[in-house]
């Protein structure tokens, strides 16, 4: 049975490779995958710095052991250049994340995820950070038609607040690269997989979280659209293999993150929670009012960042997300819980008051 943590060695640097940046922020630290990705760096002997406002604290599925580095509770609106001072390189993964927490509030994630996402790269480049990575989605590619795979140079076709952003965040860091500030935007495609910080509002874990809960998977689409799946630990891989590749060949470079084979219908996806999960059943429905579907071509990563390859498809994922729920004899109740829902949690913060309207946490007076 596959462990929850790999341990597949990284690619080592090749002879013409740069040394990777030794000082590395971490934003979204305590996310889905910022939980897997800093005990990796912290392995890999970088020297991690992790920034995360902490809405999803509450949320831990279960205790890896890993060791995890310093963290500071700030909003990356926040941040100053005197804050990035010191900094080889900035990894940013924290956004308001997933396509129905974004459309719940289009004015506020374009404020965070677009305009705060740019803002932190302007003021990395004035602190003189030499590398900005950045997690952007192939949720960009939108609604496409059957024929052919999407590449990089595949005109974009957003249909949601979320992906609108990736795509504006794309363009206007881009245009800040130069001969000292050099991003990337790794465009992955939909995430699945065991983190501590778990998401149970990505199809695959939510997926796997039904089928060990009910026993049954009924969805309400006929399982036709297209998607194209990453694991967490295959993303954190890309990450370690930006960082370390040489500057010049990734610098302002858009890559998809996935694997050709990995492109799945959602039926297909089901299928391979089901068979990990016996005795589940699978009942389809009728076409969704959802129309995105696309598929990815995935084979600029290879040739940009040659050692990097996928480990994880759907089936092994499965299986490992079964390993995860009989390790923690996980409930109905843990499967529902707000923290491992975007969205849920979001809106049980602003209803109790702890944030405010503008996604800040309010003062908290105990006296």
């Amino acid at each position: 049975m596959e462990s929850l943590v790999s341990t597949a060695p990284m690619p080592t640097p090749g002879r013409e490779r740069q040394a990777a940046p030794g000082r590395i922020l971490v934003t979204g630290a305590d996310g889905f995958i910022g939980s897997v990705l800093t005990p990796l760096l912290l392995r890999r002997g970088y020297d991690v710095v992790g920034l995360d406002t902490g809405f999803y604290r509450a949320g831990l599925l279960y205790h890896d052991g890993e060791n995890r580095p310093a963290t500071l509770s700030r909003d990356i609106r926040t941040l100053t250049p005197a804050d990035l001072e010191g900094f080889d390189a900035v990894v940013h993964l924290a956004e308001l994340s997933n396509d129905p927490l974004c459309q719940h509030n289009p004015k506020k994630t374009f404020e965070i995820n677009h305009l705060g996402s740019v803002a932190l790269a302007r003021a990395a480049r004035e602190a003189g950070v030499s590398r900005f990575v950045y997690a952007s989605s192939c949720s960009i590619y939108g609604a496409a038609s059957e024929d052919g795979l999407k590449t990089e140079d595949s005109p974009p076709n957003p249909q949601t607040a979320y992906a609108e952003c990736k795509m504006l965040v794309e363009r206007d860091v881009g245009r800040l690269a130069d001969d000292r500030f050099s991003p990337t935007f790794l465009r992955n495609a939909t995430a699945f997989g065991a983190s501590p910080r778990i998401r149970f509002d990505i199809v695959l874990n939510n997926l796997a979280g039904l089928a060990w809960t009910t026993g049954r998977i009924t969805m309400t689409s006929d399982g036709m659209p297209w998607r194209p799946l990453v694991h967490v630990q295959d993303i954190c891989a890309a990450i370690v293999a930006t960082l370390t590749a040489e500057r010049e060949a990734v610098s302002g470079q858009i890559i998809n993150v996935g694997d050709n084979d990995h492109n799945y219908r959602v039926r297909e996806i089901a299928e391979a929670v089901g068979e990990a999960f016996p005795n589940c059943r699978i009942e389809f429905g009728a076409n969704g009012g959802d129309n995105r579907s696309y598929r990815v071509s995935f084979d600029k990563i290879g040739r940009l960042l040659p050692d990097f390859r996928c480990r994880w498809n759907a089936q092994r994922g499965a299986r490992q997300m079964r390993k995860l729920f009989e390790h923690i004899a996980m409930e109905a109740a843990v499967f529902k819980a707000s923290p491992f829902t975007r969205l849920s949690e979001l809106q049980r913060l602003l209803d109790t008051r702890q944030i405010d309207a503008d996604f800040f946490w309010r003062p908290v007076d105990l006296s």
